[in-house]
């Protein structure tokens, strides 16, 4: 392992106690340019891990919060009418 990537996995590692497997199973994921679902029960840390990954790794970092009643347009973002210039603008999603 490079001395960055077990630093990586330090720094990650101090801010997510106790799920050191779960990390470094993460990192692959990211090295390996996949993608990365987390799931588990409520309250067990997933979006801290994810923000943590993304800060040590400097990247971006945007939640979804998955519903039932999620549209596209939720994600990806919508072209809303604006009557004063009676134009469509786009406002983009967090992707």
């Amino acid at each position: 392992m490079t001395p960055a990537l077990q630093q990586a996995l330090t720094q990650v590692n101090r801010i997510v106690l106790g799920k050191e497997n779960q990390v470094r199973l993460c990192l692959a994921c990211l090295l390996a340019r996949g993608h990365l679902l987390i799931e588990d029960a409520p309250g067990v840390g997933k979006t801290t891990l994810a923000h943590a990954l993304a800060r040590t790794l400097g990247l971006e970092f945007h939640r979804i919060q998955f519903t039932s009643d999620l549209l596209p347009a939720d994600i990806l973002g919508a072209a809303i009418y604006d009557r004063e210039s009676a134009q469509f603008s786009f406002h983009p999603g967090p992707i």
